[in-house]
């Protein structure tokens, strides 16, 4: 049972989810500062006010910080932007980079409906059950 658990923490993905959830906590802290540090002052400079924290209003005696919601809202925005432009395109053109041909030699081909991996002799798909046409090997 000790091996198996030790198993688990080495060879399985627990320290890959770890080592990933530590940058993205370190990334969100980074993100945060620039919007608090940088954004937000740079914006409330072309508006005219110093801080939207401040910003409020008040109805039957019930206070509306919409000044936080604004913060918290660039917040979401710059995160989201930074999150696609540095991590999600720049992988997406490496996954495309390094995706490969099939090989010539290879004894499997690409399904016509659903591109999961067929033997090439195959009639008809093992995962979506789409008709092939039988290639020669």
């Amino acid at each position: 049972m000790l091996r198996d658990f030790r198993k688990f923490l080495i060879d399985g993905d627990l320290v890959t989810a770890a080592v990933g959830l530590v940058m993205a906590l370190v990334l969100a802290a980074l993100v945060k500062a620039l919007v608090a540090d940088l954004l937000t002052p740079l914006i409330a400079a072309i508006v005219g006010k110093p801080s939207f924290g401040a910003l409020s209003f008040t109805i039957n005696g019930s206070h509306f910080l919409y000044g936080d919601f604004i913060n918290n809202l660039i917040t979401f925005v710059s995160t989201g932007a930074a999150v696609f432009f540095v991590i999600v395109r720049p992988y997406n053109r490496f996954k495309e980079h390094i995706r490969r041909e099939p090989d010539a030699d290879s004894d499997t081909r690409p399904c016509s409906e659903c591109l999961s991996d067929i033997p090439k002799r195959a009639a008809r798909c093992a995962h979506c059950a789409a008709p092939q046409t039988p290639l020669a090997d």
